[in-house]
């Protein structure tokens, strides 16, 4: 971000807004105080205890989501490639959202397993189950540092601060209440987070409604600059970048709506996480239904704050017309929602929207952190490195892992900054580590026959494509390139997460075929097929929305719905 830039996006915070972002790290960091007295086991630590009701973890598992990617980048989306942004949550999420509650938490809770990569354990032995852990840590780490990246730019060019004062002080504050209080901390904060950020971006999304003229408004003033199509999410060839608009819409439906989508809500421990945190099985399977409900309404105060942004905002719309990447000032569509907030926010809705900012980065590194530090502890070190030790020394070896995660998170944040598109960058992250990792996970949970051997391979063998495709393809990581597959923008990632679920598929199918399968006396809990319908099912409820199957047939119905009303 240059000088000039930040000079532009520099707001006029005054004593109120300051004292708003005060009173929300008091509340930040008193949470964490008040969930350390609950930690008195590696249970509590990384899970909970498994004690939390399903509004809470529901919750959380949206939060833990709504980071600084997800904020700025969708609402940079929104700007640069306006309706067609809401397919990364009607066809991206609420569908594997829903079938991680019916189909897939059973599995994960019924196996009292502490983490994902410990059901590979289970299901593919040690080979797969290493590869998983390494893969996610890194993951993580790489998240974590998108993170704190996009706090330490927005709080510099927002209030002028030093940009690594700025990330060493955002690292300690989430290092301390996760320390003080593990999961529990970093999910009741969460949840706190959650209402603060919409606190923050509904008032923003009315005030820019109302200053544009309303739904007519908007529609008007962008048919007036030529770009109304981009009210249209179909096919949706604008995030793509694909010709034809039926490769467009398989390339949303199967890149980001199966692949991508399934790959990320279903496997990655990061979401999973919470839901595990729940006190019973009803609740674990209702955790991410329950999350699935404000999750469709959420592009609403970001996508379209966005959209609006691009209409009102002078840099934003001089860029739209001539198709800059850059615009006065070296203005980035990733800027959008503060030039919205600084062309339209008081004092006071200020100090909330920016409180709103910090409170979605650190709900995304902290959602990183608490599942990197579990992984790290029960999958790496405990299973391979410290085995049988006392319960307190994998506890105590947590709250380490998490100052280290902490750390490297400061160092990989320089990664990210080298990126210009960090939904390209995140959505590339997932290519490679969440496709492979679904297509393992589908197959083998309603494949008795594959094998151990199958797991790693194909898991290997995925990455290695996703990563394959990722180079060959040009734009794949921000910067103009002559790739040979000549796939641009964040259709390269749809692509990248598609090779690598296809080719792990194929070669699962292959390896099995001539490898030993276990006995099937081991698979109970692990293969769907082998496993008592009993263990699968909790629908034994007085009432429609405590049932996880009704509820779930209830926000399809939904999504379902608001994706005919803004085709």
């Amino acid at each position: 971000m240059t000088v000039l830039a930040s000079s532009i996006l520099r707001l006029d915070a005054n004593w109120v807004d300051y004292l708003l972002i005060a009173l929300y790290f008091v509340f930040v960091l008193g949470i964490g105080l008040s969930a350390r007295a609950s930690v008195s086991s590696s249970i509590d630590f990384f899970l909970s205890g498994r004690s939390l009701p399903a509004w809470v973890t529901g919750l959380a598992f949206i939060s833990a989501n709504l980071g600084a990617v997800e904020i700025m980048g969708m609402s940079a989306n929104g700007a640069q490639y306006g309706m067609a942004t809401f397919h990364y949550y009607w066809i991206g999420a609420i569908p594997a959202m829903l079938f991680l509650g019916v189909v897939m938490m059973p599995f994960y809770y019924g196996s009292k397993v502490r983490s994902v990569p410990e059901f590979m354990l289970r299901r593919f032995g040690p080979e797969a189950h290493l590869v998983n852990s390494v893969s996610f840590a890194l993951a993580q780490i790489l998240i974590a540092g998108v993170n704190l990246y996009l706090l330490a730019t927005i709080v510099n060019a927002l209030l002028g601060w030093n940009i690594w004062l700025s990330t060493v002080v955002a690292a300690v504050i989430v290092l301390s209440y996760i320390t003080l209080g593990g999961l529990s901390a970093a999910i009741y904060n969460e949840v706190l987070q959650f209402f603060v950020i919409v606190a923050a971006l509904l008032p923003l999304t009315l005030l820019a409604l109302n200053k544009i003229g309303g739904w007519g408004g908007l529609q008007d003033k962008m048919a007036s600059a030529g770009t109304g199509g981009d009210l249209n999410a179909w096919p949706g060839t604008t995030i793509t970048t694909y010709s034809s608009s039926f490769w467009s819409v398989v390339g949303i439906v199967f890149g980001l709506g199966f692949v991508l989508s399934f790959g990320y809500w279903t496997t990655n421990f990061v979401e999973v996480q919470r839901a595990m945190a729940s006190k019973d099985m009803n609740s674990a399977r209702r955790a991410p239904i329950i999350g699935s409900f404000p999750k469709m309404f959420i592009p609403f105060i970001i996508i379209i704050p966005g959209i609006i942004a691009a209409a009102l905002v002078t840099p934003l719309a001089q860029m739209k017309h001539s198709g800059a990447a850059t615009g006065a000032g070296g203005v980035t569509y990733n800027d959008s929602l503060l030039l919205l907030m600084k062309q339209l926010l008081p004092n006071g809705l200020l100090g909330v929207a920016i409180a709103g900012l910090l409170a979605a980065f650190m709900a995304g590194m902290a959602a990183n952190i608490s599942a990197f530090n579990t992984v790290m502890s029960y999958d790496i070190w405990q299973t391979y490195i410290q085995k049988d030790k006392p319960d307190g020394f994998y506890t105590a070896f947590g709250r380490g892992a998490t100052v280290v995660a902490t750390a490297l998170a400061i160092g990989t944040s320089y990664f990210a900054s080298q990126f210009p598109n960090m939904m390209t960058y995140l959505q590339t992250l997932f290519g490679f580590f969440n496709a492979p990792l679904f297509a393992t996970f589908i197959l083998g949970m309603f494949w008795k026959r594959m094998t151990a051997t199958a797991g790693w391979t194909g898991l290997v063998s995925g990455t290695l494509a996703a990563v394959l495709v990722a180079f060959l393809s040009e734009d794949a990581f921000g910067s103009a390139s002559t790739g040979a597959l000549h796939i641009g923008g964040q259709g390269a990632s749809f692509a990248a997460a598609g090779a690598a679920f296809v080719v792990d598929l194929v070669v699962s199918v292959l390896v099995t075929l001539v490898t030993q399968p276990r006995k099937e006396s081991e698979l109970r809990g692990l293969v769907y097929s082998l496993t008592p319908k009993e263990d699968l099912h909790d629908e034994h409820a007085d009432h429609w929305w405590l049932a996880p199957t009704k509820l779930a047939g209830v926000s399809l119905v939904l999504v379902v719905i608001l994706n005919i009303a803004f085709h």
